[in-house]
């Protein structure tokens, strides 16, 4: 299977939608952006990946990290509580351990 960042970054926006439900229409065009911003990183990690280099536990701990940048730029929008933005994160990031996972 091949890896799309694209189709992943849309997979993964549409899991942070989900996860926070009734507040998408405030955040929507900033979570856009934070997934934008690290599109490069993202696709190193699962290139990475793909290719051996990293091993899956390693995977999940670099996941970790970003799950805590997303985490962290999705708290900088003041209408969104902690817990929204903890969900975010991990919804997103779900989703591209998962098509990694697949792409294997």
């Amino acid at each position: 299977m091949s890896f799309d960042i694209d189709a992943v970054l849309g997979d993964m926006l549409s899991a942070m939608k989900d996860s926070v439900d009734s507040e998408w229409d405030e955040i929507e065009g900033y979570a856009k952006q934070i997934l934008d911003n690290e599109k490069d990183a993202l696709l190193e990690l699962a290139e990475q990946r793909l290719r051996g280099e990293i091993t899956e536990e390693e995977l999940k701990s670099e996941l970790d990290d970003e799950k805590d940048t997303v985490e962290a730029e999705m708290k900088a929008i003041q209408v969104m509580t902690k817990a929204m933005a903890q969900r975010a994160a991990n919804a997103t990031l779900d989703v591209l351990y998962n098509a990694i996972k697949a792409a294997i």
